[in-house]
């Protein structure tokens, strides 16, 4: 049997995920099909022993899974999720002008930028998109689509970033892909933790429970003040040591550090319910 301490555990973890689920209509049986399908894939890929593959029955021993659902679901892979190619390769952006010196300052802000990059040498927008995305896309149409997200404003012809834009404001396909991408890096971290019986992963939270809600607010805006501090800081020296290691055989590892501020009341949030 699971420890009942997990099972609890992963009922509240579930419970904003259901909310989520229900309210853009992904219902329970296709839930079920989903997470068929993920048992099956872990424990190919986890599981298997000696490099050898699992066979159908170890995998029903290990997953519960029915034999006759395990050998469709092994005849049928679903086609891997397209990711947010536009949310990548903003997020390319904006850490590039927030972590180098040329679009940046001292303190990591981001300068506004001309348009185009001037006869005195000055970097401008055009230069920033041609040296992050090496293709031809024309820096008019990252802009237009930052605009409309939120992430950025034109101001007599220079290209402003807004600070909070390590995630757009708006739109829903980029808000999914970072939902994707920090959520399931926050789990596995919190996993390998519990696995492993030490804290491999940094994952720590300040947590207070009778607050005001003067009080909710003042911290709210020094956690975001103090969390772009951070992000920021950690953003100049991880860019600089990925171009450092760009020629390294060994530079195939990678990071993902966030930070996260959640409010609730008491009487109405059920996400962490009074211990008996």
């Amino acid at each position: 049997m699971p420890p009942a301490r997990l099972v609890d555990a992963v009922r509240r973890i579930m419970r904003p995920l259901v909310r989520l689920l229900i309210s853009y209509q992904l219902t329970y049986p296709l839930l079920i099909r989903i997470l068929k399908s993920v048992y099956v894939e872990v424990a190919e890929s986890d599981f298997s022993v000696d490099t050898a593959p699992l066979s159908d029955s170890r995998i029903n021993l290990l997953t519960g899974i029915h034999r006759k659902d395990i050998k469709k679901l092994r005849n049928e892979r679903p086609e891997p999720g397209q990711p947010a190619a536009a949310a990548s390769l903003g997020a390319q952006l904006v850490a590039e002008w927030l972590g180098s010196d040329r679009f940046a300052g001292a303190g990591g802000e981001p300068r506004a930028l001309p348009l185009k990059t001037t006869d005195a040498g000055a970097p401008g927008f055009d230069t920033l998109v041609a040296e992050v995305c090496r293709q031809d896309i024309r820096p008019r149409v990252i802009l237009d689509e930052w605009i409309q997200l939120g992430v950025a404003r034109l101001e007599n012809d220079h290209v402003v970033l807004n600070t909070g834009a390590f995630t757009p404001e708006r739109g829903f396909d980029e808000k999914i892909f970072f939902f994707g991408k920090n959520l399931q890096d926050h789990v596995a971290a919190g996993a390998d933790n519990l696995r492993s019986g030490e804290s491999t992963h940094f994952d720590r939270s300040v947590y207070y429970d009778r607050l005001s809600p003067d009080s909710i607010e003042e911290l709210k805006n020094q956690a975001g003040k103090l969390g772009m501090q951070a992000l920021t800081r950690l953003n100049r020296r991880a860019l600089a040591l990925q171009k450092a290691d760009s020629a390294r055989k060994d530079s195939r590892y990678r990071i993902n550090f966030g930070i996260f501020n959640y409010t609730t009341s008491k009487r109405t949030g059920k996400e962490f319910p009074e211990e008996s």
